[in-house]
């Protein structure tokens, strides 16, 4: 495996080697702290333009699953490709053993033209990251890149579908998920719902269409830069149509409402987020992946924060105090993570009973 490093934009280089597709690039390099779950997080298309890095110091032990599918989607990724522009480690473990397993991470990764490089100090680049914030970096081989700020893009418009797709359309309840990047298990959690999912994209007028409710789903880059989709969250409170967040569908519904968003200086990307519900002394362990939050400060009248993230105070949720409105900064769904917050999918669908 050849030599490369990874380099910041603040100079800093971290030399490594490689143990995927042997090509530089560039992207916003963001940790996460998990100790599981590695091929849900690079198939996450909510990490599009980012180089992802795994604090937890051995990857690669299990190995990755193949391609089995169930209604439509595969049972064991979170999307039909990886999104992470980059992988890097601490220690690669190039043996693996699961009963789950059909390849090992760095064959995964050279079939998917993804580099990826161990042998880096991730303690130390996490460090770093959390005193600087994060920043743009490259990974290196021979031919060098200029940096990128996956930020500055409409990232979603590069992750939603094309057209719309139909699980399971003999479901009760008929939902619209606006695809910004979802995740499968959203889809998977609605399905298992007896829910008909309608996938969109991320700029399709769907008002023409018979449905229940509206999910609007995770996804990467700034919320701000995707104007199509808050003009058609919009809509959707307009017509008082039952409506659900997740991760960047709570921003984007913030924005909807009239709120703010902001960047976060390294962001929250892991397992174990403690979240309050507001009101209440019930705080649940939450999975998460997100640059970006609502100014709490900034809702309407008619809003209020629904959770709160019990390590920063920063804004986990929002739901209008009369309207059947309502959206969380982390994943409910998980995969990875804890199952605590999977109720809220039950508590969408009464919504749309009543």
């Amino acid at each position: 495996m050849k030599e490369a490093s990874l380099k910041l934009e603040d100079g800093t280089k971290y030399p490594g080697t490689s143990f995927g597709a042997e090509k530089s690039i560039s992207g916003e390099v963001v940790f996460n702290t998990g100790m599981v779950g590695y091929y849900e997080s690079l198939t996450d298309p909510s990490y599009k333009g980012q180089i992802l890095v795994l604090t937890y110091p051995l990857i690669g032990n299990y190995g990755v699953p193949g391609e089995d599918n169930e209604s439509q989607l595969s049972i064991n990724f979170e999307s039909d490709k990886i999104h992470a522009s980059a992988l890097v480690v601490t220690d690669y473990s190039y043996s693996h053993n699961h009963w789950n397993a059909a390849r090992s991470l760095s064959d995964w990764l050279e079939q998917q033209k993804i580099p990826a490089l161990h042998g880096i100090d991730t303690r130390a680049l996490t460090k770093r990251l959390r005193e600087e914030g994060t920043m743009l970096g490259k990974l290196v081989f021979e031919e060098d890149v200029e940096f990128y700020d996956p930020n500055r893009e409409n990232l979603i418009a590069k992750v939603t579908v094309k057209e719309p797709v139909f699980y399971n359309e003999k479901g009760k309840w008929k939902v619209v998920i606006i695809d910004c990047g979802v995740k499968y298990n959203i889809i998977r959690s609605l399905i298992q719902r007896d829910c008909c999912v309608i996938r969109i994209p991320c700029n399709y007028d769907f008002f023409d269409i018979t449905f229940d409710g509206v999910v609007i789903s995770n996804g990467p880059g700034d919320p701000k830069m995707c104007p199509d989709t808050i003009a058609l969250i919009r809509k959707c409170f307009e017509k008082t149509i039952p409506t659900f967040g997740i991760c960047l569908g709570n921003q984007l519904m913030a924005l909807a409402a009239g709120a703010n968003t902001y960047k976060l200086k390294y962001g929250h990307r892991s397992q174990n987020q403690p979240c309050l519900q507001v009101g209440t002394k019930r705080c649940f362990i939450t999975s998460q992946n997100h640059g970006y939050a609502v100014e709490t400060k900034s809702l309407p009248k008619d809003w209020e924060p629904w959770f709160t993230n019990v390590n920063d105070n920063t804004n986990e949720g929002i739901k209008h105090k009369h309207l059947p409105f309502r959206s969380v900064q982390f994943h409910p769904e998980h995969s990875p993570g804890p199952v605590d917050t999977a109720f809220l999918f039950d508590e969408f669908l009464e919504l749309i009973r009543t």
